[in-house]
Formats: structure tokens, sequence, C-alpha cells
């Protein structure tokens, strides 16, 4: 108020008026602005929640209860079960006949089939496949890269034995597989260290940074396993990079898998034959940075 005691003028009322109304408008423009990133935050915290659920099921999960959600998450059953049902009246989910149990549903299959069909490497690689697994007589495996790695697309088993070696299409296959080593061959220097970050220990890096290096240098990877079992991986170039891995399995401690050997020679003929259907030059490197 004016100074003196005297009452304020008009203008003097209408300028303290317009004042208190912009600090009014400003606190409700920062309430609302916290209202606005606190729901921005939780609306992420969810869409990410939802991926972590779909993730669970693989080839050897095909259905899951809210209690084995919640165990394998970290949340409460109840939190669960909640995002269970949401996932179910939006068809990502889809109730299965075990009781409490849920399953993959038709939106995941819709989509699923979607994105396999723009890799025409998956159009393109079973000729080449069965005839690889027929002339080396082993299972033969085409791989692409997935959300956390390398997953088996396709499997052509040797026909002509009693008992093969086999994986199953859709396998998550983790840092230790020959097709992953081949994978982050062709990665950049930045992909390589993020992906070894999350799934490789501090003191396996180094191990798994030597074996990159070698099937960049060899052009392949072998990788053997315990019980003889082993698998030979090479890159599969298109005009962008490495499109998928092919692989050959088997059991054989014995087994030759040298760069000249008939198994290996016949596999890196196999990816670049792929490579080239699809427009690759075969010749080209990996990426540095």
């Amino acid at each position: 108020m004016p100074v003196g005691g005297r009452a304020p003028s008009e203008g003097w009322c209408r300028r303290r008026a317009v004042r208190d109304v912009r600090t009014l408008n400003y606190h409700v423009d920062m309430a609302n602005q916290r209202d606005t990133d606190e729901a921005s935050s939780s609306d992420i915290q969810s869409v990410a929640r939802v991926g972590q659920i779909c993730a669970l099921f693989g080839p050897d999960t095909d259905e899951l209860t809210a209690a084995e959600v919640a165990e394998r998450l970290g949340l409460n059953r109840t939190t669960a079960y909640r995002y269970c049902v949401s996932l179910v009246a939006a068809g990502i989910l889809e109730r299965s006949s075990r009781r409490g149990a849920f399953a993959l549903g038709g939106v995941m299959l819709q989509l699923g089939i979607h994105a396999l069909a723009r890799r025409r490497v998956i159009t393109v690689a079973p000729r080449h496949l069965a005839a690889l697994s027929g002339s080396v007589r082993l299972t033969a495996v085409v791989s692409i890269w997935g959300a956390r790695g390398p997953v088996v697309a396709l499997v052509e088993e040797d026909r002509s034995r009693t008992m093969v070696v086999t994986v199953r299409e859709g396998t998550q296959l983790d840092h230790t597989a020959a097709q992953t080593h081949v994978f982050l061959a062709h990665m950049t220097d930045r992909e390589r260290a993020d992906y070894l970050a999350e799934s490789a220990s501090p003191g396996q890096r180094a191990e798994y940074e030597a074996a990159t290096t070698q099937a960049r240098s060899d052009g392949f990877a072998v990788v053997y396993s315990s019980g003889g079992l082993f698998a030979v991986a090479a890159p599969v170039l298109d005009a962008t990079g490495i499109a998928a891995t092919v692989a050959v399995m088997g059991v054989g401690p014995e087994v030759d898998l040298g760069a000249t050997s008939p198994i290996v020679t016949s596999l890196v003929a196999t990816a670049d034959a792929i490579g080239a259907d699809l427009g690759a030059h075969v010749e080209e490197s990996a990426p540095s940075a």
C-alpha cells in the first residue's frame, strides 16, 4: 500500500492485481509441470515393465503365473497381477489353460510375424541352410540380433543321423556363444562395450573382447563346450552390415575346425552366398567405431 495512509490509487491496484495473477499462474504452471513430469516418468516405467514381462517368455517358458512374474522381476504379487490382467485386455498376453497362468497373446504373435517378415534373411537362408547341413552332416542354424543378443531364428537338423545336436528356434544365446562373438566382431566399439557391460562380469570382458578380436581376424568363431560339443559361426553381411550369423553345431573333440577345414570353408561359403542373395559385398569389413 502507498505510504502516508492514503488510499491506493486505481492504477496501483490494477498493477498489484496483474502481479498477483502472474504469481498465481506461475505456481499453477509449476504444479502442472510437476504433475506432467511425474506422469511421464510413471508412463515410461510402465512401458519398461511391460517389456520386462514380455521378455520373460521364451522357448522354455510358454506360460507364467503372476506370482512367477513377481518373483522374477522383484514385484509384489498384486502389482504383477494387475500388469498381467491389463496386458490381457490389450491382447499382449492371454490366459493360459493352466489356472492362473498367462501366455503371449495375439498381438505379440502378429508383431512377431511382421518383425520376421522384415528380415529378408529369414526367407533367403533356408535353402542355403539345408544344403550346408547336408554337406557337413551337422545341424545348421541362423540367428538374428534380438533385444538382448542373438536369437536362433532357423534350424536345419542333420537328417542323416539318428541322434543330433540341436537347439530350438527362439533360443536366446548368451555372451559365450560363437554366434555372439561374430555379431560383436561386426559391431561398433560402443555397441560392443555396452553389450558386454550388461551381460559379462568385469573379469570376463577381456576374455570376450579377445574372442571378438579373433573372430574379426579369422572371419569365423569357434566355441567348445563341455562334453565335446562345438559350434562354429560366420557372419552374413548385407548392404548395411551384419544381418545374421550362420553356424553349425555338433559333437566330437577330434573334428577339424581349422580355417581350411571342409566344415569351416563350407560354413563361410554358405554365409557369403546368403549375403550375396541379400545384395552384400562379401569383402565388407567390420566397423571400428
